[in-house]
């Protein structure tokens, strides 16, 4: 529940952020020790490498390594289980893995340092939710109270956009960035914080365990039904050595996101416990509210808006462009997979 310093949430510097990330994105990188004990030896055959986060927005890449859906096709998914979100983004821009699952903010912040890493396909759509402390009805009432999120990531960018609609900064809430979604929750429901923004199925938990939380905005008020959160990105040198890998993961997406739009709770029950750490009964009442979307092509413009608030933070010193994404060879697994692609509910065509 509480990070390594024995507190629940630490201070932060953007600065030092930024610097991490552009040494994570430098070809040659000394791998601390703890992330490089999380390394195994590489297998004979096609193995891909992935990161991943811990919500909803994951749940497509989830099935895929519990299904093996990408065996079908030669590839082997191998997760790279990190401690913190921060080591995410560091060991996929230090090209210690392959892909990642991983919010649209934090690839930015890799692009911007010259990472050579491109946004090939989507994972998860809204399910951003600001959740407050009774007593907290609106933007205004967070001034001077505190809120908790995740650096750099979408969970910050959410509640920094919220704000600045309402003619408010992060100089008006005391900022307190935690490391885990368990910790996270953990936090607000211990009564540590005030507010904070989380996913699903965390947000949901949080509800329903503080007595009087409230919902003060799930992204849509902002940004409209089907908003990006979580994108997959790939490694260029992958992209350009070994396309049918990429291809081969994003039609396993593709068919985890069928399955579970045909059996939600199968696929819950397959998650739950073993990458979702809360109550079967709060995964099926979040379950809806942050589902799986792999062609997010519709989302281009909105992931490249979202710069300027990345920007306005400090995180990059210039906006991301089309140049950040490559969505031929989600065209490609399209095309040759109409059937499939034709019987998805949620999709950009």
């Amino acid at each position: 529940m509480c990070d390594r310093d024995g507190t629940f949430y630490r201070s932060f510097s953007r600065r030092n952020f930024i610097k991490s990330s552009v040494a994570a994105a430098a070809a040659t990188v000394a791998v601390p020790a703890h992330l490089a004990a999380l390394l195994t030896p590489a297998h004979a055959g096609t193995v891909i490498k992935a990161t991943h986060g811990s919500g909803f927005c994951n749940m497509g890449i989830f099935l895929a390594k519990e299904r093996n859906l990408t065996v079908a096709d030669g590839v082997e998914l191998e997760f790279v289980v990190t401690p913190s979100n921060t080591e995410i983004t560091t060991m996929f821009g230090a090209g210690l893995v392959d892909i990642s699952m991983i919010p649209y903010s934090n690839f930015m912040t890799l692009y911007d340092a010259g990472a050579p890493v491109k946004i090939v396909a989507g994972g998860g759509v809204q399910g951003c939710i600001i959740v407050a402390k009774e007593g907290i009805a609106s933007a205004a009432d967070l001034k001077g109270k505190t809120f908790g999120t995740f650096q750099a990531d979408t969970l910050e960018v959410l509640p920094y956009d919220y704000l600045k609609k309402a003619g408010l900064s992060f100089k008006d809430v005391d900022i307190k960035y935690l490391d885990t979604s368990p910790e996270l929750a953990q936090a607000f429901m211990a009564g540590a914080l005030d507010a904070i923004c989380h996913i699903e199925p965390y947000a949901t938990q949080c509800v329903q365990q503080r007595k009087g939380a409230t919902v003060l905005s799930d992204g849509t008020d902002l940004y409209g039904k089907g908003y990006s959160d979580c994108v997959l990105a790939a490694r260029v040198p992958l992209i350009e050595k070994n396309p049918a890998a990429v291809k081969a993961v994003i039609k396993a997406l593709m068919v985890a996101q069928s399955q579970a739009e045909a059996d939600k709770t199968a696929a819950l029950k397959d998650t739950v416990g073993k990458y979702y750490k809360t109550s079967m009964e709060a995964a099926v009442d979040a379950s809806s509210k942050q589902p799986i979307v792999v062609d997010q092509r519709s989302q281009t413009q909105f992931i490249i808006d979202r710069g300027m608030s990345m920007k306005e933070l400090g995180y990059v010193k210039k906006l991301p462009d089309q140049g950040a994404f490559d969505w031929s060879l989600l065209e490609a697994v399209i095309a040759e997979n109409k059937t499939l692609y034709d019987g998805l509910k949620l999709k950009s065509a």
